[in-house]
């Protein structure tokens, strides 16, 4: 998909009213500007650091210092802090040429001199200026921003099979849907050889998709959130259930299962992942 300034996400909304009267579907079409590709460089991986975040945060800590120094009248700490953040202010245009008319630099200049005189009137007229501005850029950017450059892509992973042989992500998560299915199937029909069988090649691919992990988390607890020891507890009871030949503790320990592994890692990673390809790629 080609980069555009504008894209049009058509979505259908149903409307569920809560009279006696039939349901009705509503289409709307919303407008959604896309980020310019200045923006890009300063994000990983162009970049070795997460620059325009960070860049972020300091901008916020340092109004807030300015808003609550100017209110005690604090001429020295509300000079310091709004140096600090006229400086980061001003270094915004020439970071992304595309926003140069989003940035009220005049404001920041406002906001500079009154800190100077110790004008604390202004400065706080200001400040709160500035934040509206602020505020406008990030209703704007900001979801797509976190989208495009801190939301996963698993493009580039590949996690090997049983064979050892390497298969992108998509054809992985697709094989575990296929074994957790298989145990299900087999199961109901008693077939109890075959769902243990899948039930050990299950914990084969969700061991190799934790491996996977290492990708982009640089310690183990995201993944021992999804796959550590309440994970493994299920998995044995699934297989306690298995070997006991119990079609209902099966389908119980299954969905467990489904829920504590499966629906824990796909709201964090899947539906973020789907929305970042589908504008992005």
């Amino acid at each position: 998909m080609r980069y555009r300034d504008q894209f049009w996400l058509v979505g259908i909304f149903t409307l569920l009213l809560t009279s006696q009267n039939s349901p009705s579907v509503a289409q709307e079409e919303r407008n959604v500007t896309l980020l310019p590709d200045s923006l890009s460089q300063w994000y990983k991986p162009e970049n070795k650091r997460q620059v325009w975040l960070h860049t972020m945060f300091a901008l916020r800590r340092e109004l807030q210092a300015i808003d609550e120094y100017a209110a005690e009248q604090n001429l020295m700490l509300t000079k310091k802090w709004s140096g600090k953040f006229v400086e980061h202010f001003r270094k915004l245009p020439e970071m992304v040429p595309e926003w140069r008319d989003e940035v009220e630099i005049d404001e920041a200049t406002r906001l500079e001199t009154a800190a100077r005189s110790g004008d604390f009137k202004t400065v706080t007229s200001a400040v709160s200026r500035l934040q509206r501005n602020c505020r406008n850029c990030h209703r704007e950017y900001r979801a797509l921003a976190a989208l495009r450059y801190r939301s996963p892509d698993f493009s580039h992973i590949e996690i090997a099979d049983e064979q050892g042989i390497l298969k992108d992500y998509g054809t992985h998560m697709d094989a575990l849907s296929r074994t957790v299915n298989r145990i299900k199937i087999a199961s109901e029909d008693k077939q109890w050889a075959r769902a243990a069988k899948a039930s050990q090649q299950l914990r084969g691919q969700l061991y190799r998709l934790g491996e996977s992990c290492g990708s982009c988390h640089k310690d183990e607890l995201p993944r021992l959130r999804i796959l550590g020891d309440a994970s493994s507890r299920t998995l044995d009871e699934l297989d306690e259930a298995l070997t006991r030949q119990q079609p209902k503790s099966t389908g119980k320990k299954l969905g467990e299962a489904a829920v504590i592994i499966c629906a824990r890692c796909h709201g964090v990673h899947r539906t973020l992942g789907d929305t970042r390809s589908f504008l992005f790629d």
